[in-house]
């Protein structure tokens, strides 16, 4: 029986999550602690990838962590942002994150709608005189970097931040008691064996979203329960949603 889940994800800001309406439906609490967090990289690390912040005329933003490291590097580093810069976002929402750190007119603020980089390229691609930098994590493809190529777009990729374990204090480790697990990153199937280096699954359901997140917890010898997405399920609490009423009626 299914009575605790531990999603590895920051507590909802939104009361109306489905994860709430879960947790009533099917009488289970559910505890929200992320397994890892995002740290940025120092001015002197990024200094030894000799990349000039004033060189570029573009900065593409896949998420909000990218707005705050870039931010908060740019001011470390004294590097005076050009009221003329253009910002090239994968989604409206981190668009107007980056209100936060400066005034903007929407002439230089562009966005996709699906959150996915290669519907913004489209756009991109008709402002090909743009030098775009791109802040990343330490954990990424050359899938991007492919992309603009194939555009013929004059581009850089860059580290501002990286994913790190986000460790659990010895209270929380002996306060372990969880039925089910919930994971969304391969980073996060680490940071468990990290955490809990002797960690025995028994009756312990592990749910993972994403292709990756799944082999990291095959590679890591650990029985996988619960996949997403699927067809029939393209959300997480789908899924979840669909498991407990097969587990638990």
């Amino acid at each position: 029986m299914i009575k605790k889940i531990l999603v590895s994800q920051p507590k909802p800001s939104s009361e109306k999550s489905p994860y709430y309406d879960i947790a009533t439906k099917f009488d289970v609490e559910l505890v929200f602690r992320p397994f890892i967090k995002v740290e940025g990289i120092t001015a002197k690390e990024f200094r030894t990838q000799k990349v000039n912040i004033l060189d570029y005329s573009a900065i593409v933003f896949t998420s909000r962590h990218a707005i705050d490291h870039f931010f908060t590097l740019a001011k470390e580093l004294r590097v005076a942002i050009p009221e003329d810069m253009k910002y090239f976002c994968v989604t409206e929402t981190i668009s107007l994150y980056i209100q936060k750190y400066v005034q903007y007119r929407k002439r230089k603020v562009f966005f996709g709608t699906t959150g996915k980089i290669e519907d913004l390229i489209p756009t991109m691609a008709k402002h090909k005189a743009e030098r775009y930098l791109v802040p990343m994590s330490d954990v990424h493809n050359d899938t991007v970097a492919n992309m603009l190529d194939a555009k013929k777009l004059k581009h850089k990729e860059c580290v501002m931040y990286r994913t790190v374990s986000n460790d659990f204090t010895p209270e929380e480790v002996k306060n372990f008691d969880y039925d089910m697990l919930i994971f969304f990153s391969p980073s996060g199937i680490e940071s468990l064996t990290k955490n809990f280096p002797d960690f025995k699954q028994g009756d312990i359901a592990i749910a993972t979203f994403g292709p990756a997140t799944a082999k990291a917890v095959r590679d890591a010898g650990l029985r996988l329960d619960l996949e997403a997405p699927s067809e029939k399920y393209p959300s997480m609490t789908g899924a979840l949603q669909h498991f407990l009423l097969e587990r638990q009626g």
